[in-house]
């Protein structure tokens, strides 16, 4: 058993869980080395606390967690709400080892349709409306502004940009930059390809531009129907009229929203916003699948793989997926779900969004065809993921047992991987990536910035780098506070290699850990060799050896980082490291005055002072500023 007997909590725990009030709060236990264990929240502080203490939760996750507690902490709040809210907060910070954590990923993509300002006047003589006039549909992920209009959230980038394109096919609104609207002098492609009325240059009149403005947003929110009818009313209005034109216009609206409509299968159902959370367990692992419905049409769905599930049940991953996600996603009225979701938590969501929650677990019709096929994608989505970590952890064992690494836990198998960037010895940046738990860490991984050697000289660069990395681990090691990697990486060969040993022997450091990837013959993928800075000979692995792979996929991603940070970097040498709107003075006109007179930012970096000064509202003093700020 391991929960531990009452007896041998420190009595100054059990006398806490004693005092502790009959009220809302939530609870953090920690372990003898002060890490945060769990997270939780109560309803009723001293009987859920007092719950750990009193009975036996035998080999559980539960179970390992308790026999752990050295100490606890509570906050008392007012409501379940407030206890809900910071629970989940708190797991998102403290990220504690024995509650499910669902990845920090709430960053969604919407439809953004931005307000036009003044369009009460249409364009006159003196030229074609301004860009704060017309309205714009837009890809946005992000923080919402209430100053415009957002629909979504959708699960991916394919399923706004199919939203868009049925706006673009049916209302032809309009999607380019301000800076783009207000310099044309004649329509773009998208005009000639029937995908924008040319609302720039007067091709279409404001008010009709609000009016497929108002009709685009209205299908957006799932009035299909009554948007349809309103495009044939008009058309029959225009036909009445002897108007056969705008007539046609409207029916080619018509027949391109009816086409498209078909093609996407959109349901014609009464539900216009739901969300489909299906839950599966196996293995140790978890997948919940979130499916959207966003106006009555099927937008696609986005699995998510908790960590620390264990033994943890279906209904208790689902209600960690329910109180994490949406506290900052917004949630739909209805929630259609695989298992039942504790009434207290979506009172709690109630309470804290101000929509009423309605949750269904045993679904018909049309909500069960959804629920059926969001649970065939959770299958499909974890039996993925169970197959391609086996696959992992075979190439973390293979290569284990390649480098003769004794390691009793192959999770925490460590390897730092080093590369050295640049071009022409211009911008040169060294990379370190880090492999564990069988899987790239992007989290840990660090680019350094190689200064005040010889340019295009990699020894250097490779010491220095070197240097900086393992100069303090190597002190913390000898004080019995660190811990080196298991394998350091070096792309490259013996010469390479020959600078790591020489800075490991200057720390102090151990020799074998230190294995440099030699390309082959003809710099071939599969012909790679090892190289050993202890004086091992060099090591041929087979073409398809899961090991060589792992060394090659590992090696490759530090070479993919240092290229991507050498060439921001060198963007910045040559360029300028501020924007042209990060410019004290310049605003949207001038910026575009600007790019249109020299052709681009590159082209104003480029510009003298005096040339800078030709362009209409740039003073000399402004002039001297952005010429310092491009340099």
């Amino acid at each position: 058993m391991n929960d531990k007997a009452a007896g041998a909590f420190p009595p100054e725990l059990l006398a806490q869980v004693a005092a502790l009030p009959a009220l809302p709060g939530v609870y953090r236990y920690f372990d003898a080395d002060n890490q945060v264990l769990y997270v939780g929240k109560a309803n009723h502080l001293k009987r859920r606390v007092s719950s750990y203490f009193q009975r036996e939760h035998g080999g559980t996750r539960i179970g390992h967690m308790v026999g752990k507690i050295a100490r606890m902490e509570t906050t008392v709040v007012r409501s379940e709400a407030e206890a809900l809210l910071l629970e989940n907060n708190l797991i998102k910070s403290l990220k504690p080892r024995y509650n499910i954590l669902f990845r920090d990923d709430k960053s969604y993509p919407y439809v953004k349709i931005t307000h036009a300002r003044d369009t009460g006047s249409e364009a006159t003589d003196a030229g074609p409306p301004k860009s704060h006039q017309v309205a714009r549909m837009v890809y946005y992920r992000g923080a919402v502004d209430k100053r415009h209009d957002y629909f979504g959230p959708y699960p991916s980038v394919w399923a706004v940009r199919e939203a868009m394109e049925l706006i673009q096919k049916v209302f032809r609104l309009r999607t380019c930059e301000d800076t783009v609207f207000n310099n044309r002098s004649r329509p773009c492609l998208l005009y000639q390809i029937r995908r924008c009325s040319g609302p720039c240059v007067g091709h279409t009149s404001l008010a009709q531009h609000a009016r497929d403005v108002d009709s685009a947003q209205r299908l957006l929110r799932g009035e299909t129907q009554e948007v349809m009818q309103d495009l044939e009313r008009r058309m029959l209005a225009h036909a009445d009229k002897l108007e056969f034109e705008q007539a046609a216009d409207l029916r080619n609206q018509l027949s391109a929203l009816s086409k498209v409509l078909h093609q996407q299968a959109v349901d014609t159902v009464d539900d216009r916003d739901v969300d489909i959370l299906a839950v599966r367990v196996q293995g140790g692992k978890a997948c919940v699948n979130l499916a959207m419905v966003r106006g009555g049409r099927h937008l696609g769905d986005r699995p998510y793989f908790p960590a620390h599930v264990d033994d943890a049940q279906p209904v208790e991953v689902l209600q960690a997926f329910v109180a994490q996600h949406y506290l900052e996603v917004p949630v739909p009225p209805t929630l259609v779900a695989s298992h039942p979701i504790e009434k207290t938590l979506l009172a709690a969501l109630t309470e804290q969004t101000g929509v009423r929650i309605h949750a269904v677990h045993q679904p018909r019709e049309q909500r069960r065809v959804w629920l059926d096929m969001a649970l065939q994608n959770a299958e499909l989505q974890l039996n993925r993921l169970l197959a391609e970590e086996g696959s992992q952890q075979a190439r973390t064992r293979a290569l284990a047992d390649a480098m003769e690494l004794a390691v009793e836990d192959l999770d925490g198998l460590r390897i730092e991987c080093f590369d050295i960037s640049h071009t022409a010895g211009e911008a040169t940046q060294a990379s370190c990536v880090v492999f564990q738990h069988h899987k790239m860490q992007s989290s840990e991984y660090r680019r350094y910035n190689i200064e005040d050697i010889t340019g295009g000289d990699d020894y250097a660069a490779m010491r220095q780098v070197l240097v900086r990395r393992y100069s303090k681990l190597a002190e913390a090691v000898r004080a019995g506070e660190g811990r080196l990697p298991d394998l350091v990486l070096i792309d490259g060969g013996k010469g390479q290699v020959g600078v790591a040993r020489e800075v490991f022997e200057q720390l102090g450091l151990d020799l074998s850990r230190i294995v440099g990837v030699e390309k082959g013959e003809g710099r071939k993928v599969g012909l790679e060799e090892l190289v050993f800075a202890d004086g091992r000979d060099k090591l041929t692995l087979p073409k398809d050896s899961a090991a060589l792979m792992l060394f090659a996929q590992i090696r490759d991603e530090a070479h993919r980082f240092a290229i991507t940070g050498m060439r921001a970097k060198r963007a910045q040498v040559r360029t300028g490291a501020s924007k042209l709107e990060d410019i004290a003075g310049i605003g949207p006109k001038k910026r575009a005055k600007l790019l249109q007179r020299f052709g681009g930012v590159r082209g104003v970096a480029d510009a003298s002072v005096q040339d800078l000064c030709a362009v209409e509202g740039i003073s000399p003093e402004l002039a001297q500023t952005i010429y310092q700020a491009l340099r």
